[in-house]
């Protein structure tokens, strides 16, 4: 995937955890490192709004239909 830059500005303290973690072998460089928290980021972002979303079902409704489903693909199988 292409990459374009970026220009940031970060704390000192940050920055020196950021160098240490570096310097420890964790990331090889800044600019993962940055990614590497980005997208860790997002996808929390991404997780917490599926879980809002799963909140606002019906369990009883959800469970309804998933059986409805079921009873059809059970009717349709062969008996042993």
């Amino acid at each position: 995937m292409p990459r374009s830059k970026v220009v940031i500005s970060l704390d000192r303290d940050t920055l020196k955890r950021l160098d240490r973690l570096i310097r420890q072998a964790v990331f090889p460089n800044r600019s993962q490192a940055v990614q590497a928290a980005v997208d860790e980021k997002l996808a929390r972002l991404d997780r917490r709004l599926l879980a809002q979303e799963c909140a606002k079902l019906d369990p009883v409704f959800e469970r309804a239909l998933t059986e409805e489903g079921m009873s059809e693909v059970l009717a349709s199988r062969p008996e042993y």
